[in-house]
């Protein structure tokens, strides 16, 4: 599968998306990632949020997003309910066991 990481996303940031199939962000990183998330739509690229050990905290953000991995003990369905993300999976698992 062909994914690439945020931190690993080049200048040009709609060339660097071209051909992917997910971009791959972590929570502190959502801020700084408007552009790679507008541009993950226009390229359909899918994209995931590893959340864990932070706050989900409502936002533009989540519009973009397909999966979203957070902490044990959250309450995926409700979580999924309420931000309209596709899946959310809460645990430790590898979050690239859950991309598809």
């Amino acid at each position: 599968m062909n994914v690439i990481e945020f931190s690993k996303l080049g200048e040009d940031v709609r060339a660097s998306l071209q051909g992917k199939r997910w971009l791959l962000l972590m929570a502190e990183e959502l801020p700084h990632a408007t552009a790679a998330l507008m541009f993950s739509e226009l390229e359909d690229v899918l994209v995931a949020v590893d959340h864990r050990g932070h706050d989900v905290k409502d936002g533009l953000w989540a519009r973009a997003v397909h999966l979203l991995m957070v902490d044990d003990g959250t309450e995926e369905s409700q979580l999924q309910r309420s931000t309209g993300i596709s899946k959310v999976v809460a645990g430790n698992d590898d979050v690239y066991a859950h991309l598809w």
